[in-house]
């Protein structure tokens, strides 16, 4: 197959759609799976979007696995605002985008990263999440610690994978608390899992110890 060809078969296999949510219009691409087994909806932070090195680089790869990936944009990004809304609000919006990402019929993976893995944990019970991927948890307000979220964490109540960077202010992988969820440590990257140049890792090699991680989870689910 040519380059060109590949690049036409991608675009065939890409779509996008807005959902209307009480918080306002969602943005869903989608990113399809030939035989598709499972729906990964993940959704960004509060500083970013879905162009994140992790979440493109998940929905890259994951379709080759068998695994449909939402990429989902909150209405506060849709509407072009900088600074997200509070969680009752982000929580608002992931319920109003749900029925649009259980529309395939297949079990849905909630998946998020920072803000986003807050409001997948939050959520997963009350909407019936197959499972959660946590990406980058924010575990607790950089230097600030005793500010723990681990019970959104530790309240998800469907198997849960966490990828967390080695250096991540926001909670490094050391600070996690024990609990009923696996995970998977990325070496000297930070938040957005950027590691230094001075880094035993490069780069590349930081994003595929998160999809290779997310691959091996994924395929583990019943």
């Amino acid at each position: 197959m040519t380059s060109d060809e590949t690049s036409d078969e991608t675009i065939r296999r890409q779509t996008t759609e807005t959902v209307p949510t009480d918080a306002g219009e969602a943005r869903i691409t989608w990113r399809h799976a030939e035989n598709a087994r499972l729906v990964l909806a993940v959704s960004h932070g509060a500083g970013g979007g879905i162009e994140a090195r992790d979440l493109k680089a998940l929905a890259a790869a994951l379709p080759a696995h068998g695994v449909t990936v939402a990429l989902v944009e909150q209405p506060w990004r849709v509407a072009g605002k900088k600074v997200a809304p509070a969680p009752k609000t982000l929580d608002t919006g992931w319920r109003g985008i749900w029925p649009a990402l259980a529309a395939p019929g297949l079990p849905v993976v909630s998946a998020g990263r920072s803000a986003g893995a807050r409001v997948a944990c939050r959520t997963a019970a009350e909407l019936g999440a197959h499972a959660v991927l946590a990406l980058s948890f924010p575990l607790h307000p950089p230097g600030r610690p005793e500010k723990s979220r681990a019970r959104e964490l530790l309240g998800s109540q469907v198997p849960t994978l966490v990828v967390q960077g080695g250096n991540d202010p926001f909670g490094k992988p050391s600070e996690f608390p024990a609990g009923a969820y696996e995970l998977v440590e990325v070496p000297y990257a930070d938040h957005g899992f950027a590691v230094p140049k001075r880094a035993e890792i490069s780069q590349d090699e930081a994003v595929a110890v998160v999809t290779e991680a997310v691959v091996k989870w994924i395929g583990s689910l019943g």
